[in-house]
């Protein structure tokens, strides 16, 4: 073999080690995958809930809980409401639509797992750049570069009150782009609702890794538009 044949192939060889080809992946893929999740969560989520009711049953039985209509349950379920709101991003719809336990808690999960997705894309994203001292830097960050990453695009409006309250619209949502319903369109918004909360908490999630923490709700009107405001703290 021809020496500087060799040295070629080698040097091709390593350099495809040091910066290897990308893996492409066919666009809708990932809107299949979205799909499965969300039904598979529905399950899980079932399946939970049954087993608590379930339990919290057999001690109602035992007398060591007290009967779900009596004022001290009430007041406990109240409290542990009260709890639970304080732990997430309030909900999705303001309180006036309505998402059975089922789907709060499949909400819940989705969300959960887009703050982890939502970290992990912002340390990748950010791995050679300087730290955000700016509140409005990290939200531009969001509008561009993360959502590029995420669903190709970048956000289409971004408004703020300049008090810590930011407001993105994308227009046409990738992960709602194909969502609809033959029962109609209040079914498709109330399924859409399901499926923005992951994104939500990639925006969440992500902002926590830039060191803000702060409050998304994603808000629907007309497929497939999506609206999420983004509340940071006073100080941020």
């Amino acid at each position: 073999m021809n020496p500087s044949t060799s040295m070629a192939t080698l040097s091709a060889s390593i350099s495809a080690l040091a910066d290897p080809p990308p893996k492409l992946m066919d666009g809708p893929a990932m809107d299949y995958f979205v799909i499965e999740m969300v039904n598979t969560l529905r399950e899980s989520s079932s399946v939970a809930i049954s087993r608590t009711k379930k339990i919290e049953q057999e001690m109602v039985e035992a007398g060591l809980l007290p009967p779900p209509g009596s004022a001290t349950a009430t007041a406990t379920t109240k409290r542990e409401s009260a709890r639970d709101s304080m732990s997430s991003t309030p909900r999705l719809d303001g309180g006036k639509g309505e998402l059975s336990e089922e789907d709060e808690a499949l909400r819940q999960r989705l969300e959960s797992i887009g703050m982890h997705v939502g970290a992990n894309v912002a340390e990748r994203l950010c791995h050679d750049r300087a730290l955000f001292s700016d509140t409005l830097d990290a939200i531009k960050f969001i509008c561009k570069d993360l959502w590029v990453a995420c669903w190709d695009k970048q956000v289409d409006n971004l408004r703020t009150n300049h008090r810590g309250v930011y407001v993105l619209q994308d227009n046409t949502f990738k992960p709602i782009s194909r969502l609809s319903s033959w029962e109609g369109r209040a079914d498709a918004l109330r399924r859409a609702k399901l499926y923005v909360a992951m994104p939500g908490g990639i925006i969440r999630g992500a902002l926590a890794r830039l060191g803000f923490q702060a409050a998304v709700v994603p808000e629907l009107s007309s497929l497939p538009q999506c609206t999420f405001q983004v509340k940071l703290p006073k100080g941020s």
